[in-house]
């Protein structure tokens, strides 16, 4: 008995001209699945649905200039005998050649197009190139879907690419039809309904990360703020005040001092609104109310904010690995030592100096990590393998642990040099005392909605209770129904 596992799944190609169906080895009871088009994407499905078992037939314009391009197994003829053979057959041409395709008119007519063109700019207004196909042939199936999906995952399998496949269409059969399909070859399809949600999905490949540009605009903003108030302060002053050029700092220095900055302002930002949307809550005594827009989209962007910060944190302790490594601060480290030496041994150890350094260093490497785990929680496939409320307790109560872990380093580093006058170079105070600013009132705003009698309201609120309704809640006994006491005026 032969072994169908040892058989490979794509041939290589023989010295032989034309291929027919007699030649593989389908599965009977497959539709035939014909391909109009000879491009990349032709040549990547053709070899996916060949290895899925589906019997394939290309269509080309010039079936004897691609016939070595396509897989042993396929069939490559002219675009007339493809449909002719086809039950269902994939449109893999540009939307503008569409019009090119009116020859098949009749040969078309009933039978299921799969669109996978893509447009060339976000289309707002419509039509989609789906729904322009369906006017060409309305006596044909339309169904769009696989634009999603790139050339290279159809070729190497979905384990190396997106899984899901999105498809629409009007007939409800042909769409059932791809689903199938897209089950046999390895991927999820996911259903939007009518062919009107084409535009939609037209539209998908062509964003350019739509929920990181606000996360990364305020980034970027906060750091040229910081990088400009630090190069002021330690660059601007020494060689204004001192005639001392300070210039050689503006790579290293000024960036490692601007990173941490944005890192712990960013991720303060993830929890704040939070704690807003916890006070309107409770001061309109309802959960039914909506939120702002600013404040929605602003609960929606907290993923990218978090990364943005981890992203800062990280580059902040690769610079400050990189420290030691400079000319300068090799020059400097040597000049300490020699006046050191000079001076005597007695006062080169500090406790207070050591204890602050051992303490800083401690907690930062804690905010690190614990910043690393909520980026890697943040991963939809690691979310995945974990419950709602194990990704809650990481996200919130580990997060709100960073967040400390991550004040306690700044405070650590600044120590008692706030109340030192001469860090207050043109009467600004020192970075960190403005960093301190925004963590200490998210900090502080949570341990208030910790207070037992805040945390139990919000509490109710959040199951529903309402504060102008007066629902009571009551524990579940034989008089009540559901737990909730009955009152007159709900």
């Amino acid at each position: 008995m032969p072994d169908e596992m040892a058989r490979r799944l794509i041939l290589e190609r023989g010295d032989g001209g034309a291929r027919h169906f007699e030649d593989a080895v389908p599965d009977p009871s497959s539709p035939v699945i014909g391909i109009l088009g000879t491009g990349d994407f032709s040549r990547s499905l053709a070899r996916r649905l060949v290895a899925s078992g589906y019997q394939v037939v290309v269509g080309s314009r010039t079936p004897t200039r691609f016939i070595a391009l396509f897989p042993e197994e396929a069939e490559v003829t002219t675009q007339l005998e493809a449909a002719n053979k086809a039950d269902l057959i994939f449109v893999a041409v540009y939307p503008e050649h569409h019009s090119t395709l009116m020859d098949l008119k009749q040969t078309l007519a009933g039978k299921t197009l799969v669109d996978v063109s893509n447009s060339l700019s976000i289309n707002h207004k419509g039509p989609s190139n789906a729904e322009l196909l369906a006017d060409y042939f309305p006596e044909s199936f339309v169904v769009k879907g696989f634009n999603t999906v790139s050339a290279w995952t159809l070729q190497m399998g979905a384990r190396d690419g997106g899984r899901q496949v999105f498809l629409c269409s009007n007939s409800q059969t042909a769409k059932n039809l791809v689903k199938s399909i897209c089950h046999r070859m390895g991927f999820i399809p996911v259903d939007m309904g009518l062919l009107s949600s084409s535009l939609e999905i037209e539209n998908l490949p062509l964003y350019l990360f739509p929920s990181w540009r606000l996360p990364v605009l305020c980034m970027l903003i906060l750091f040229i703020f910081f990088y400009l108030y630090n190069f002021i302060r330690d660059v601007l002053y020494p060689f204004i005040t001192q005639h001392k050029s300070a210039f050689y700092k503006m790579p290293i220095e000024v960036v490692n001092v601007t990173l941490p900055s944005v890192a712990l302002v960013m991720l303060a930002l993830v929890y704040l609104p939070g704690l807003l949307a916890a006070v309107l809550q409770l001061w309109s005594g309802t959960k039914y109310n909506r939120f702002p827009n600013w404040l929605d989209r602003w609960l929606t962007s907290r993923k990218q904010l978090g990364l943005c910060s981890f992203l800062c944190a990280v580059l902040h302790a690769v610079y400050s690995l990189c420290l030691p490594l400079r000319k300068s601060a090799q020059f400097k480290l040597s000049n300490m030592a020699y006046e050191q030496v000079k001076k005597g041994m007695e006062d080169s150890w500090v406790d207070e100096e050591v204890w602050r350094m051992e303490l800083y260093l401690s907690v930062g490497i804690m905010a690190l990590g614990l910043l690393s785990l909520l980026a890697v929680t943040s991963l939809p496939s690691v979310a995945g393998t974990i419950n709602w409320r194990e990704f809650s307790f990481i996200q919130s109560t580990l997060g709100y642990c960073a967040l400390f872990m991550a004040t306690a380093h700044t405070l650590f580093y600044g120590w008692n040099r706030a109340f030192v006058l001469a860090r207050y170079h043109f009467y600004m105070p020192p970075t960190f005392v403005l960093v301190l600013v925004l963590p200490f009132v998210v900090l502080l705003g949570r341990a208030a909605l910790c207070l037992p009698c805040v945390a139990g309201r919000l509490r109710k609120i959040r199951r529903g209770w309402e504060r102008n309704r007066h629902i009571r809640f009551m524990l579940p006994a034989e008089d009540c129904r559901n737990g909730v006491e009955n009152v007159s005026n709900v």
